[in-house]
């Protein structure tokens, strides 16, 4: 089924990510974890993909997991900074194979070494060679608080509306810790005459290291609130992993009170943690 259509429907959906092993040795706990994910029913989940085109094998073959044992909608994530146009449509010839129709299209982050191809310079062209390569639905990422390498918000936006014009279907936003950043951001988006679905992405943080590699990849603002929870609890592992689990849930249950449907959780690969969060919101999301 098409995530498109499944956002279509105006309801409640909950989502989850899980991302594929670095090695074979760890393919088959990777792909337990993620079926187990998947016994929650979800509307659909997200497979990332390895920086540099690694590990695409394992993301091909982790979706399709889930979609024909799992039996939830897979969304497989694509990325170009590293991959060539050739890498690409293998990628997609492999996609289309195993039968999965929906891809999120990725710049990507440029590798430590920085290596990168040249064949593709933003995502936007990646989503439109995707649209001409077959009948995919395609989402791409957002950036509420602005991409790092933005100049401004503004021209954050005028990229992202960009993306949509090469015909992405949704987009999934950046991890963020204020739920005011997500409403100034629809606002903003709507006002520019954006009118995809916007998946909000939340992030469990259940662990103390968490926060400075949150600090350090993407700039994420951490709220006075969130910050005090890590400082209370973030040298008791239980009782961080317990209230960072609590305020991811609180997020969700804010958002869908004020009309935001669709929420995607990066599960960092954890079931219990997934499971907490869909047992918590089984009135809320059925």
């Amino acid at each position: 089924m098409k995530i498109r259509d499944i956002l279509g429907q105006g309801r409640p959906t909950i989502s989850f990510e899980v991302f594929p092993p670095k090695t074979a040795e760890n393919y088959e706990a990777v792909k337990e974890a993620a079926l187990e994910i998947a016994a929650l029913k979800p509307a659909f989940m997200s497979v990332t993909y390895g920086a540099g085109g690694g590990t695409s094998r394992y993301t091909v073959d982790i979706a399709s997991a889930l979609q024909e044992q799992g039996k939830v909608t897979p969304l497989a994530h694509l990325t170009c900074v590293s991959s060539t146009r050739e890498k690409v449509h293998q990628v997609l010839g492999e996609l289309k194979e195993r039968g999965i129709e929906n891809v999120l299209a990725l710049r990507g982050d440029i590798p430590a070494d920085g290596r990168v191809e040249h064949d593709y310079r933003y995502a936007s062209e990646l989503i439109r060679e995707i649209k001409e390569a077959g009948d995919f639905c395609v989402g791409a990422a957002c950036y509420p608080e602005g991409h790092v390498e933005s100049v401004n918000k503004a021209d954050d936006i005028k990229h992202l509306k960009e993306k949509v014009e090469a015909g992405c279907d949704f987009v999934t936003t950046q991890m963020f810790f204020d739920n005011n950043i997500l409403y100034n951001f629809l606002y903003r988006v709507r006002e520019e005459g954006i009118r995809v679905p916007v998946v909000a992405g939340i992030m469990p943080v259940t662990s103390k290291s968490q926060t400075r590699r949150i600090g350090l990849m993407s700039g994420t603002e951490l709220p006075v609130r969130f910050k005090a929870l890590v400082d209370r609890f973030g040298d008791d592992p239980a009782a961080m992993k317990q209230a960072g689990i609590v305020y991811a849930t609180e997020q969700i249950i804010d958002l869908i009170a004020n009309g935001v449907n669709a929420i995607h959780v990066y599960t960092m690969n954890k079931p219990e943690v997934a499971a907490k969060i869909r047992a918590d919101l089984s009135e809320i999301v059925r």
